[in-house]
């Protein structure tokens, strides 16, 4: 637990730093781009679709005929924008965390690992492909996943759970991968990953739900529209700082484990007779 609490508060340390803000701003700007871009081609589209898919109910129908009636006006056209944000929101979280495994990542390890570990043998178990393969593979995985578990975000206690989940095992596959690829030698990753599974996967979890706190945001977008063009890129800033929370929070546990295991390998004794003074 030592090495959870103390990982975590110099990450949060971290974050304040200008180098950090000024690294999560690159990946806030080609988010906006993707969204922005897609807003401009498929919004109108995606609410017309949401529309459509709202009005196909009867019952759901029957209900917007109703709170009409009853002077709530047209509640349809706030709520499937609001539903169409909804839906986009957790695309763009696992795009957020790709972009930051891809971008920030590389540029925080070393940072790290050159303020606090510098005579930490670089083994170098991960290259640079191998790491954006297994990102690539875990995020495409994580989008299976959260699109499999959509239905039950209906049940009122799983949506609270299930995405967080899904963000905190990507989180724990990419971002933990990437803290070890460059000192840890394959067999260590390995074993790293079976001693800390738990507390790797918890500190996933951990930032999978600080990561949907800025839904709150996209809501409030969705239904302030002339907020909407401050509100949703904040969001996706904090997305990103959170992010670069997880990417600090995880290369300062996985080295200090790194340093740690290698501290109890065993020294390499030597061979019989060559502690022995060589004979004339």
């Amino acid at each position: 637990m030592d090495l959870l609490f103390d990982s975590f508060w110099r990450a949060a340390v971290g974050c304040l730093l200008p180098r950090v803000l000024a690294l999560s701003l690159l990946p806030l700007l080609l988010i906006a781009a993707l969204a922005l871009g897609w807003g401009y081609f498929y919004w109108d589209a995606a609410v017309l679709g949401m529309r459509s898919l709202l009005d196909a109910s009867a019952l759901v129908s029957s209900l917007w005929r109703w709170m009409q009636e009853s002077g709530l006006g047209d509640v349809v056209s706030v709520l499937a924008p609001l539903l169409v944000v909804l839906a986009v929101a957790p695309v763009l979280v696992v795009l957020s965390l790709l972009v930051v495994a891809l971008l920030m990542a590389p540029a925080l390890v070393p940072w790290v690992a050159a303020r606090r570990f510098p005579d930490l043998e670089r083994k170098k178990g991960g290259s640079f492909m191998a790491s954006v393969a297994w990102s690539i593979g875990s995020t495409l995985l994580a989008l299976v996943a959260l699109v499999l578990s959509i239905p039950l975000w209906f049940v009122p206690p799983l949506v609270l759970v299930l995405p967080p989940l899904i963000w905190g095992w990507l989180a724990y596959r990419v971002l933990a991968f990437d803290a070890l690829a460059e000192h840890a030698s394959r067999q260590e990753r390995q074993e790293i990953f079976r001693r800390h599974r738990s507390s790797l996967l918890g500190i996933g979890i951990i930032t999978g739900y600080l990561g949907a706190a800025p839904g709150i945001l996209w809501a409030s977008g969705a239904v302030f529209a002339a907020a909407f063009l401050i509100l949703v890129p904040l969001a996706i800033w904090i997305y990103t700082l959170v992010f670069a929370f997880s990417s600090l929070w995880f290369t300062h546990y996985c080295l200090a484990a790194l340093q740690r295991l290698r501290a109890e390998a065993p020294r390499a004794r030597p061979l019989p007779g060559m502690d022995r003074p060589r004979e004339a």
